[in-house]
């Protein structure tokens, strides 16, 4: 009897282990011709990626990293492979028509950006809505797909878009809804709600660009309007109160008291910054903090600036003076495009930024990692050590392209395969 029962123990424990091999992921293997390492800007030759689940179990040359038997090949030996891209600035959310109208575009845009090879986006500021936050739970639970997503939700945002036609009544609190402060206590109240409804990021409009009836953005001399919409103290207010909830502050700010104030204050994320001064530039290097500067929304806007201005200035053309000397001072630069749904620079356009950071003084190399670990360290929960690059333990969010973007970086504009978290999005190397 005894020997019945220990082959019914034998064959129990290999039925189990049979049913776990069964649920094991297949291993993926992808052969890459090269492969750019975000952190030291080099192409690697001839390596090899394991991919198990949606994480990376394995990364190393050829003639080192075993296939194993049984696995999956995807050859792109012919290509250059890379780590899925990051945009730290998009709206996904339309202004016009119906929040699930809206909802759905965003999808699809969220989708564009995924294709391009934009496995990661952060979106600052859902407009009227918080539909974002939705979409990036969908996303999460395989609903739909996309890429994985941080959201800032509706922005704190106490500026008014232009003049407004007086209200009906003086207490009409309408005008700039229910997220504009007036005071420190009024910014905490809005984070936390914000922090209610389940946003990671805290969006702040620091900067109001027009002056009554009379000047919008710039001022007939080509300097700019910059009137600060929050104080020291609000801005303060609300980095305390995200950072006690485990949120990052964004901030949106042109220039003078409003950036200043920012950066003063700890903001995680300054962005656009067009009249960056030496004192708020010194500020960014000894607190060690990142600036942003968003150029396919600014491409947009230049036509306009420049006829405002007598065609003295744009905020393009003060950008490119900012972002040399911030490119000279070694402040942190990710990118973020600034792309918008239904606008004329769409997601999935965005590499086309590259180009323009490399005629404005980055090597093709520091060009590129804005868009990597650069862009992975501003993300918040740690997210730097998940994405940003192709590196053992990391999600396998990994693009290809079929030249050398070391010599071109307008191949970024053309990206050839797309994986998330180890599923193929596309593939158009076959």
């Amino acid at each position: 009897m005894r020997w019945k029962c220990v082959l019914k123990a034998v064959l129990a424990t290999l039925a189990t282990a049979a049913a776990l091999w069964s649920q094991t992921p297949q291993v993926i293997a992808v052969r890459a011709g090269h492969l750019f390492d975000a952190e030291s800007g080099k192409l690697l030759a001839n390596q090899v990626v394991l991919i198990q689940g949606d994480r990376i179990a394995e990364v190393g040359p050829a003639g080192q990293v075993a296939v194993p038997a049984g696995a999956k090949v995807i050859d792109l030996s012919q290509a250059t492979v890379l780590p899925g891209m990051i945009d730290a600035h998009v709206h996904v959310i339309p202004f016009q028509g119906t929040v699930p109208y809206r909802t759905l575009q965003a999808l699809t845009s969220a989708q564009d950006a995924l294709n391009a090879g934009f496995t990661t986006l952060v979106d600052m500021a859902s407009r009227d809505t918080y539909a974002t936050i939705d979409l990036r739970n969908a996303i999460d639970n395989g609903v739909v797909q996309g890429p994985r997503m941080q959201v800032a939700g509706p922005a704190i945002d106490p500026r008014a878009a232009r003049p407004m036609p007086s209200p009906p009544l003086v207490n009409d609190k309408g005008i700039i809804g229910d997220l504009g402060v007036n005071s420190p206590w009024e910014g905490r109240a809005a984070v936390r709600k914000l922090s209610w409804y389940g946003a990671d990021w805290i969006k702040i409009f620091a900067t109001q660009d027009f002056a009554g009836d009379q000047y919008k953005v710039f001022k007939p001399d080509g300097t700019m309007v910059n009137i600060p919409s929050l104080t020291l103290e609000e801005i303060k207010a609300i980095v305390d109160e995200a950072h006690r909830r485990d949120m990052k502050v964004a901030c949106h700010a042109y220039g003078g008291e409003a950036l200043h104030s920012c950066i003063e204050a700890g903001v995680d994320l300054t962005m656009h910054a067009p009249e960056l001064d030496d004192e708020s530039l010194n500020m960014l290097v000894q607190k060690k903090l990142p600036l942003m500067f968003t150029l396919d929304d600014l491409i947009g806007l230049a036509k306009g600036d420049l006829k405002i201005t007598g065609g003295k200035e744009s905020r393009l053309s003060l950008d490119e003076i900012a972002f040399k000397k911030t490119l000279a001072a070694g402040v942190p630069m990710p990118f973020g495009s600034g792309a918008s749904t239904g606008s004329d620079f769409p997601l999935g356009k965005e590499a086309n930024q590259f180009a323009w950071f490399v005629k404005w003084g980055m090597t093709p190399t520091q060009a590129l990692q804005t868009a990597f670990m650069v862009a992975a360290n501003v993300l918040n929960y740690n997210w730097a050590s998940q994405v940003g690059s192709i590196e053992k333990g990391k999600y396998a969010d990994i693009i290809a392209v079929s030249g050398n973007p070391l010599q071109d970086v307008n191949v970024m504009e053309h990206v050839k395969f797309v994986m998330k978290g180890g599923v193929v999005v596309r593939n158009d190397l076959k």
